[in-house]
């Protein structure tokens, strides 16, 4: 049976994560609610190949000063454009769960558990959660009546592929450094700087949020060329060690995904305040790579799809 969605994207992890599902799933009448912020709006800029070219509703970000009023400009907006759809997917974003039609099926994906102003404010019939979900941590959102459908695997097992790093180290070792402005609702508690004599005697490429100058698509291929990774980011740390690349976390953010990670035994060094040591073994790790057994690749992807389509 034909049905049309409205696919929210908020974050530039939204489009990687949504863009296979809508390769598989989309209809030419689908729309595509999208928010105003730098990195969205140049992954679909440059999408084609991506993700399919679909009606886009530009919203803002309902953050800072006149956050209630983007909210409100926001819903409005939403509103309107889904006001025809049978089902809305979203990735941690609430609003257009509230204003969808009412017997549209609304679909909530996260992974993120102390989102929780977003849990509180999201009204579903599903939420999708992956199996290492921490829920006690998830406050409002267990409660909440609906269908609860979980996955095996993080999202980056849906839009990446299994990818052995080269063996040889560069001297100096090339980095990837992705520090966060730090203005998202949860990021407050859970920001650390990174110190900067721990760049020193490394070969940087700098890629922070909304600095980045080359297209967004080609970010973790990137990334897999790289002898290592040092990020305020807990999404681009979780896609560099699923492609082999040590990733040194500085952040105090807890999340089941990074614990899935650690004991999976991918490389992934998290550093929650300035230790020196913390950071020696990620810089022996990067010469230890070879030594790494690819963890089995779960097939996250056709599970996701399978939970949208039903």
């Amino acid at each position: 049976m034909f049905m049309s969605t409205g696919w929210v994207i908020d974050h530039p992890a939204h489009a990687r994560l949504l863009a296979p599902i809508m390769r598989e799933l989309s209809k030419p009448d689908d729309v595509i609610i999208a928010c105003e912020r730098q990195e969205v709006q140049a992954m679909l800029e440059h999408g084609d190949g991506h993700i399919p070219r679909r009606r886009t509703v530009w919203v803002p970000r309902p953050v800072g000063e006149g956050r209630f009023r983007k909210a409100w400009r926001r819903s409005r907006i939403s509103k309107k454009a889904l006001k025809s759809v049978a089902r809305v997917v979203s990735v941690g974003a609430p609003l257009e769960l509230r204003v969808a039609p009412r017997k549209a099926r609304r679909i909530y994906i996260t992974d993120t558990e102390i989102n929780h102003i977003a849990h509180k404010l999201a009204k579903p019939t599903d939420v999708i959660i992956p199996t290492h979900f921490i829920d006690s941590l998830a406050g409002p959102l267990m409660k909440k009546k609906c269908k609860f459908h979980r996955i095996d695997g993080l999202h980056g097992h849906v839009h990446l592929h299994p990818h052995m790093r080269p063996m040889s180290v560069c001297q100096p070792p090339k980095v990837l450094v992705r520090r966060l402005i730090g203005n998202g609702i949860h990021d407050a508690g859970e920001v650390t700087s990174i110190p900067e004599d721990w760049l020193e005697g490394l070969d940087v490429t700098n890629a922070d949020e909304n600095q980045y100058d080359e297209n967004p698509w080609d970010l973790t291929t990137q990334i897999s060329q790289m002898n290592g990774v040092i990020t305020q980011s807990v999404t681009l740390a979780s896609e560099s060690v699923l492609l082999g690349v040590p990733a040194l976390l500085v952040s105090k953010a807890k999340r089941g995904f990074l614990d899935r990670l650690v004991d999976d035994g991918y490389p992934l060094f998290i550093a929650t305040e300035a230790d020196e040591s913390i950071l020696a073994a990620w810089l022996a790790g990067l010469h230890l790579t070879d030594a790494l057994e690819e963890p089995d690749w779960p097939n996250t992807r056709s599970e996701l799809i399978d939970l949208i389509k039903y």
